[in-house]
């Protein structure tokens, strides 16, 4: 009679159980069925993934509204950051057998003040020799070799100085080139000059004697009126007081806002 209290102790313990193994494998059946999903039933669609990095997608990369012509159509000379097409980039591979553009002075330093004025930490490389022409590369954002090259260099000129009729190279702690920038900023210009404390650059070495040997100047401060420099301080001066240095400013294209220019004789 002392065997039946544990008989029934056993029973309980073994009917407790079947619930936790019925559990376990329904989840390991289940788990089964996802795995076969995934590998044998849902890979084809995984297989789209990888479309945007196709070859044959690059050229469309990052661009919204894209249509299937567009993908022979020949784009502009490569652009920094730009993902070139296939069929673009055998263009350039083709163009490394060209010869560079070749820059007069009055491109060189249109491709240069184009090259500060787009992004303050553009800096002119210290490896250069200022005394020389500039390498295109350097300053200029397209293929250098390409046909369209000189047509482009054309298009930075007037674009740079239809954007900044006015453009000034000082020095920060300077006497006259606080004149001068008090002598500007009190017209009140639109488009505003773009002025560069040369001085507190890190290419200081390189861009003074550049802007020296680009614009026949000897000293600083230096004023660009329509990408033509105007001369010594003591002749900016004598403009200013009569009136033409005004009338220069209006015919590169900048406005008078809040000042009344003066007439000229």
């Amino acid at each position: 009679m002392s065997t039946l209290p544990v008989t029934s102790f056993l029973h309980s313990i073994q009917y407790q159980r079947k619930p936790k193994h019925r559990t376990t494998s329904l989840a390991l059946f289940g788990l089964i069925a996802v795995s076969f999903y995934i590998f044998f039933v849902a890979r084809p669609s995984l297989d789209l993934a990888p479309i945007a990095l196709r070859s044959d997608a690059l050229g469309h990369a990052g661009t919204h509204g894209s249509h299937p012509q567009d993908k022979d159509s020949s784009p502009p000379s490569s652009r920094l950051f730009r993902l070139p097409s296939n069929t673009h980039r055998k263009t350039v591979v083709s163009n490394t057998n060209r010869p560079q553009v070749q820059l007069d002075e009055l491109q060189e330093l249109a491709a240069v003040a184009a090259f500060l004025a787009a992004l303050p930490q553009n800096m002119i490389p210290r490896s250069i020799d200022p005394t020389q022409p500039i390498d295109p590369q350097l300053v200029l954002d397209f293929d250098t070799r390409s046909p369209r090259a000189a047509d482009e260099v054309n298009q930075i000129v007037e674009d740079v100085w239809s954007r900044y009729p006015v453009m000034l190279f000082t020095k920060l702690h300077h006497a006259n080139s606080r004149e001068i920038k008090r002598m500007i900023t009190n017209m009140d210009l639109r488009p505003s000059p773009a002025i560069f404390e040369v001085d507190q650059r890190e290419d200081a070495d390189v861009l003074i004697p550049l802007l020296h040997r680009l614009t026949d100047s000897t000293e600083l401060p230096l004023m660009l009126i329509g990408g033509k420099p105007v001369g010594s301080m003591a002749t900016i001066r004598e403009l200013n007081e009569s009136g033409e240095l005004q009338k220069m400013i209006a015919d590169a294209g900048a406005v008078f806002v809040g000042a009344k220019k003066k007439k000229g004789n």
